[in-house]
């Protein structure tokens, strides 16, 4: 599904116009960046949990030239599906 398709019905279910589910829908990404940057993760209850994690540096091999390289340590975003959303899926 694209973030087009998400809008729609986003618009549908909640009786509002594309361009208010569209600012609605940017306001929540934004909202989850900030909460991750700022607290590390972001609970919705029944549907998620996502989670900065911290990846710890790495020496890892180029496939093309098998020469050794570092990779740098850096932050990533994880999400563990609540048990609602888990339901929804069977």
């Amino acid at each position: 599904m694209s973030k087009t398709e998400l809008v729609e019905i986003i618009a549908e279910k909640a009786e509002i116009s594309k361009a208010a589910a569209a600012r609605a829908l940017d306001a929540t990404l934004e909202g989850i960046a900030k909460g991750l940057k700022d607290e590390g993760k972001v609970t919705l209850v029944g549907f998620g949990t996502f989670s900065a994690k911290k990846r710890a540096a790495r020496e890892g091999i180029n496939p093309l030239t098998k020469e050794p390289l570092k990779i740098p340590a850096k932050t990533v975003a994880t999400f563990k599906a609540g048990s609602k959303l888990k339901d929804s899926l069977n």
